[in-house]
């Protein structure tokens, strides 16, 4: 029998980009560097597929796209501004943005494009003068594709960037949230801040019906907010939005002020009722879309789980952190202090919601799960950090697997997991710790009782 394939992850920095294998060997992947070392030793910036096939990055001259699985260049074009890139979903297409700059042509010259990866054929090329706004967004199964334009949003469908096939025109709409459901019926979120004593709103909408208060599907209004965080649930069933506040008018908090709301497709909509008052650091959807984690606050924070109709299910205490990440299978839950916090990890079984160690990953600007549901990822990167720049690798029983300190004059820009959610399957939580690199190692917490 084959040995398994190991999970891999892309690492960008000054030194260039590389793909690292992850457990149990953490050695180079040579899918880029095989054949493409010289181009990605000047990479800018990098994109990977959600669903794991390919990898994008340029280089400040070229923008290249690789598949994982061969390391084969599927996709090459001259670009040399360049300066965010995106894939879409299935990595059937590619968007790119570069700075806009003023002309004397009327409506601008284009600075935005959309490619087919597999043709290498441009699709589109339009004026997006906004960088904030530039990136769209795509369905899972790609067949729809919505941008912001100016106080619209249009929606192409199944990668024909020509036509607009559907516009939506709720007046000053300034941001939109497609779900990211894997077929129809798809689902559309808008955005309008309030004025002249107005509160703002959210709209849910069912693609494409967008015109009438008929094709309101949820609202919920709100005052004060300077903008706001829309967070889909796995399925595209039901929405988070956080309204945020930049400046604190109380002065009593760095984070300014937020509020917690809820939607979802079936119409319902409500605000989340917080058990402690403070800033909102982090909500996150568990992968099983039927249960969301806040973590809130003043310091020590409390992190409360709750149910799609926002009541309470599990109080985890108060403690130092600021984030919440569920496993990839929702078995786990991961309560991270980083920042001005000293990087302790609170690993939590969410069958029996007990908690099974703690350890601490020091100067973390970053954290991702591995898909495997087994390890985590931290890192050190640059330019929240520019000294002590690093990534390390953690298994859920609180042990350091395995440990990387960039070179001195190195920078670490970012690291990210190549997805991959066929590949793995759950397995029974552990109580055990695994061997650890660092002494001592990490005490874990009796076994279930």
């Amino acid at each position: 029998m084959a040995a398994p394939t190991p999970p891999v992850f892309a690492v960008r920095g000054s030194e260039g980009l590389k793909v690292i294998n992850g457990p149990p060997s953490y050695e180079e992947n040579d899918v880029i560097t095989r054949s493409h070392a010289a181009d990605a030793s000047r990479c800018k910036t990098m994109s990977l597929s959600n669903n794991g096939a390919f990898i994008a990055w340029t280089d400040g001259q070229s923008l290249f796209v690789v598949e994982f699985s061969s390391g084969k260049l599927v996709f090459h074009a001259e670009v040399p501004k360049l300066g965010s890139v995106i894939l879409s979903p299935n990595g059937t297409y590619l968007a790119g943005w570069e700075q806009y700059i003023s002309t004397d042509i009327p409506g601008g010259m284009p600075n935005m494009y959309f490619w087919n990866v597999k043709s290498g054929k441009k699709l589109k090329d339009i004026t997006q003068k906004k960088q904030s706004q530039w990136w769209p967004q795509w369905s899972a199964d790609e067949k729809v594709c919505g941008r912001m334009a100016n106080q619209e949003v249009h929606f192409f469908e199944e990668g024909n960037f020509d036509v607009i096939a559907h516009k939506m025109h709720v007046q000053k709409v300034i941001s939109f949230s497609l779900s990211p459901s894997k077929m129809a019926p798809y689902h559309v979120a808008a955005y309008v801040p309030g004025s002249k004593g107005q509160p703002s709103f959210v709209r849910l909408y069912r693609y494409p019906r967008f015109d009438g208060q008929q094709a309101i599907i949820a609202n919920k209004s709100f005052f004060k907010a300077d903008r706001v965080l829309m967070y889909w649930n796995k399925k595209g069933t039901a929405m988070l939005v956080m309204a945020v506040i930049d400046v604190d008018s109380s002065n009593t908090s760095y984070y300014g002020e937020q509020k917690l709301h809820y939607i979802d497709t079936g119409g319902a909509s409500s605000t989340v009722s917080l058990g402690k008052n403070g800033p909102i650091y982090h909500v996150e959807w568990s992968p099983t879309s039927t249960e969301f984690c806040a973590v809130y606050g003043f310091m020590p924070a409390k992190a409360t789980l709750y149910s799609t109709k926002c009541e309470p299910l599990f109080d985890f205490g108060e403690g130092p952190r600021n984030a919440a990440y569920f496993s990839p299978f929702g078995n786990m839950l991961v309560l991270a202090g980083f920042g001005n916090l000293k990087g302790q990890l609170e690993f939590w079984d969410m069958e029996v919601h007990q908690l099974m160690c703690k350890c601490v990953a020091s100067d973390s600007t970053f954290m991702q799960w591995c898909p495997d549901g087994e390890h985590l990822l931290t890192a050190t990167t640059s330019p929240r950090l520019r000294v002590g720049n690093g990534y390390r690798l953690w298994h859920y029983t609180g042990s350091l697997v395995h440990e990387h300190k960039a070179n001195d004059g190195e920078e670490l820009f970012e690291v990210a997991w190549q997805p991959d959610e066929e590949k793995f399957k759950k397995k029974p939580i552990s109580y055990k710790a695994v061997r650890s690199i660092a002494a001592p190692a990490p005490s874990m917490y009796p076994e279930r009782w």
